[in-house]
Parts: C-alpha cells; sequence; structure tokens
C-alpha cells in the first residue's frame, strides 16, 4: 500500500534557490553562471513576500545567504531542502528528464550562429515559405517578433531563430501562416533534428497576432520533443497501471511517454493552477500522480530580464498555494519544485545552473523540518518508492523522511 494515495509535483519553471557548486563550469553571455541566485536576486533587489511557501519551509532552506525577505519558520509546516543538478546541461528537458530519473551525460546541441544551412534549405524546401536568414541567431521570442513580424506580414516568409537552449523555434502570424501549416513545418523540422550534429531538444511552434508595434504570442504555442533516451519513473508509473496526469507543457517535454492523463497546455501560471485543482478534484483520479509545469516564471520573466515581474509572478502562484492545499486528500502529497535557474538579475538572457528548491507538504504530516541536499533525480526515487516500482537510471528515495 503506498504511503501517499496521491503525489502532485509542481515545477516552478526556472526558480532556481543559488549557484550549484559546477555553476562556474556555465557561461551565461561569456560570465561564468557562480555568481547567479534566482531567487535570492530577486529577494535581495525587489524584495519578495511569498507567506505560504514560507510557511512550508522556504526560507530554512541551507544557503551561505539566508533569502533577505523570507523568513525561516521556527516551526514549518512541511520538509525543505534543496537539490543539485547532475546532468550535463541547464535547459528545460535536462531538468525535468533528471527530477523523472534520467542522467544525461551528452548535453542537446546548441546553435549560437544560427542553424547551418543545410537545415534552413531543406525547411524551404518542404515549406515552400522562404527562411528569414537575419533572424536566424538566439533572440528574444517577443523582440525577433517585433523586428521581423512586420516583414513577415508582407513576405510570408519563416522566423527561425534560437536560444541558449537546444531549441529551434518557428514565428508564424497566424493570419499570414495558419497554425496547422505551422505545426506541420515544425513537424518536418522536428524529423531532421533528431541526430548529430543537430540533436535538438525541442522544436517550438510560436504563433503570434496583432499588428506590428503591438504583437502578441499566443497559446496555440507547441512544443516537439523527442523521446527520453531510457524509460523514466513516469513510465514505470504508467506500466504498472498507475495514474499520470500532466499539466502544462510536461507531456511535451516528455512526447507523452508515461503520460497516461493530459490536463492540456497552460495559458499562463494561474490557468495552469487551475487545471491541476481541476486534475485533483476529479472523481476518476484516486490513486496516483501529477506532474505539473508553470512556465511563466521563465518565459515572462527570467529570459527577459525582469525581476519585478518575476516576484509578482511569485506572489501571484503562493496566493494559489492555500486553494491547491484545499484540493489536497489526507493522504496525499504535494512537492514543489523548480528544474533550472534563470536569475532576471544576470548577464545575458540564458538559464542559470543553480540548485533547485524542494517543498513537501502533506495533511497527514506529524513532523516537519529540513530534508538532507540531494540531487534532482531523488525526487523520481521517492515518487517509485512510494508507489512500489522500481526507480529510473538515478536517484535516492527519501520517502522514510517524510513523515
Amino acid at each position: 500500500m503506498s504511503k501517499f494515495n496521491r503525489m502532485h509535483l509542481i515545477v516552478l519553471d526556472s526558480v532556481g534557490i543559488g549557484a550549484a557548486p559546477d555553476a562556474n563550469n556555465f557561461v551565461n553571455a561569456g560570465v561564468p553562471d557562480g555568481a547567479s541566485d534566482t531567487l535570492g536576486h530577486i529577494s535581495k533587489t525587489v524584495g519578495l513576500n511569498v507567506p505560504n511557501m514560507a510557511k512550508l519551509g522556504l526560507g530554512n532552506i541551507p544557503r551561505e545567504q539566508p533569502l533577505k525577505t523570507v523568513p525561516a519558520e521556527s516551526n514549518p509546516t512541511g520538509y525543505a531542502t534543496k537539490l543539485e543538478e547532475v546532468s550535463l546541461g541547464k535547459d528545460t528537458m535536462t531538468g525535468h528528464w533528471e527530477i523523472m530519473g534520467l542522467n544525461i551525460t551528452e548535453p542537446f546541441d546548441t546553435f549560437w550562429n544560427g542553424f547551418p544551412e543545410e537545415i534552413l534549405t531543406q525547411i524551404e524546401e518542404f515549406s515552400g515559405r522562404k527562411v528569414i536568414r537575419e533572424a536566424n541567431k538566439p533572440y528574444s521570442g517577443t523582440a525577433v517578433i517585433d523586428d521581423f513580424g512586420p516583414r513577415q506580414m508582407e513576405t510570408g516568409e519563416l522566423i527561425i531563430y534560437t536560444s541558449a537552449d537546444p531549441v529551434l523555434q518557428i514565428a508564424a502570424h497566424e493570419d499570414i501562416i495558419p497554425v496547422e501549416e505551422l505545426y506541420r513545418i515544425c513537424e518536418f523540422a522536428r524529423s531532421i533534428t533528431l541526430e548529430r550534429p543537430a540533436l535538438l531538444g525541442r522544436i517550438i511552434a510560436r504563433p503570434y497576432v496583432g499588428e506590428p508595434g503591438n504583437f502578441t504570442r499566443t497559446s496555440n504555442r507547441r512544443d516537439l520533443a523527442i523521446s527520453p533516451f531510457a524509460p523514466t519513473v513516469l513510465d514505470k508509473l504508467n506500466e504498472a497501471g498507475i495514474d499520470t496526469y500532466s499539466v502544462g507543457k510536461i507531456s511535451d517535454i516528455f512526447n507523452g511517454e508515461g503520460i497516461n492523463h493530459d490536463m492540456g497546455h497552460n495559458k499562463s501560471n494561474n490557468h495552469g493552477v487551475d487545471n491541476l485543482i481541476k486534475a485533483m478534484t476529479s472523481e476518476d483520479f484516486k490513486h496516483g500522480f501529477s506532474f505539473t509545469n508553470l512556465v511563466d516564471f521563465d518565459a515572462l520573466y527570467g529570459h527577459r530580464r525582469n525581476p519585478q515581474g518575476y516576484r509578482d509572478c511569485l506572489h501571484e502562484f503562493d496566493e494559489r498555494l492555500p486553494e491547491i492545499i484545499a484540493a489536497m486528500k489526507e493522504d496525499d502529497l504535494l512537492m514543489i519544485t523548480a528544474d533550472h535557474g534563470n536569475d532576471p538579475t544576470y548577464a545575458g538572457t540564458d538559464h542559470t545552473r543553480e540548485y533547485i528548491p524542494f517543498l513537501a507538504y502533506s495533511p497527514s504530516f506529524k513532523s516537519s523540518g529540513l530534508i538532507p541536499v540531494g540531487h534532482f533525480a531523488d525526487i523520481s526515487a521517492t515518487i517509485a518508492d512510494n508507489f512500489g516500482v522500481e526507480k529510473a537510471m538515478i536517484g535516492e528515495s527519501f520517502l522514510d523522511k517524510l513523515v
């Protein structure tokens, strides 16, 4: 019998809690990540008021310098720690895959100088549309449509760009290139980027609408990932007939592998919380695991280096936390974590190599406190231990510490 009948894992995308021990091996706009600290710098520079996460123990997580405006609780209601990444990467897929028990020893390919001509030519030949060569480089997703959206509206060309992540993104105005056509082009791009020298984690469709000077990206985004190279704990649960619920881009990140209930994409973090609560309160979800990604922290504020917006987004989530807890059953476990950092006060616009916070809460807890510092994959090992399935490649369970 499972210790916790249902487990709910929420990934606050990019909410790191201080530079990892190997952070100086990772560079951001020429600057090593060794001084990055997403939560710490937000708290220090613009203030942070997250009383509900603080109550669970966020301010108790060991750090060289305590979070400036998140006090430690003398009697927290949950368990807390921070987790270190083993895999060689600091992107979304690497983080999520390791959280589910994989060790990525060879990072995906990135294209700091843009994609090679061979890839662009193949996409042109398939789509019958030209590619705007000037956009073919690491670019802010909003800046690239501001810069090239007017041209696309005139010519129908494709806006193809990348980032510091191993991704190929195609932006298209929905009135010029219909969403279904964009998806077909992205599916072709996926088919030609499955092996080195162009092994990309994701192909991302980025539809937008509006007029020059007032473009807005829509919720019709679609991520085309590759399947994990080995079974994850999601696969182990699914094979055992245990319900696995995906909220947000989780299904995309794992290419649907191991997911048997997909709640769909999120239009916003708040919409994602709504979808999670919908799953939690469903009469059909009696036993199993839900996995939620809330991406606005990263996509809207981290990459755009907006600490005020990032702070407000954290406040918004914290205000919804009591609703999530209210939807829990007595033998549920809630886990809150991240997948990497994205310090909005740091150099460049890339992710940052950081520890991730980990908070755990259950109405059934008789105690609380700190868990020893561990690794991302320990989350998956704990889930596997709880449901009595085999763990994936790496990770050590801390289930016995949650009492």
